[in-house]
């Protein structure tokens, strides 16, 4: 009785490694979520309406055209649209 016991929790020991083994697997063969890396992408970040940009370029196109009345961050001073 008491061996198997003992084999039983082997056993669960051994479908708990094969099962992390193949959940691992999983996620690398599913590769990286692009919606997580397109909003990891998005680092300015507009302070009159709070939307989002991924570089300084885009960042002062879009406030030159968008708020035009407003004074240019200090961020965007030197940065050439």
């Amino acid at each position: 009785m008491f061996i198997l016991c003992m084999a039983r929790g082997h056993q669960k020991i051994q479908s708990q490694q094969k099962n992390a083994k193949k959940q691992a697997e999983m996620k690398k063969a599913k590769g990286h979520d692009q919606k997580t890396a397109a909003k990891a992408a998005l680092v300015f970040t507009c302070s009159v309406c709070r939307s989002q940009m991924p570089d300084p370029k885009t960042f002062k196109q879009h406030f030159e055209s968008k708020h035009p009345k407003s004074p240019l961050p200090p961020e965007l001073e030197g940065v050439e649209a």
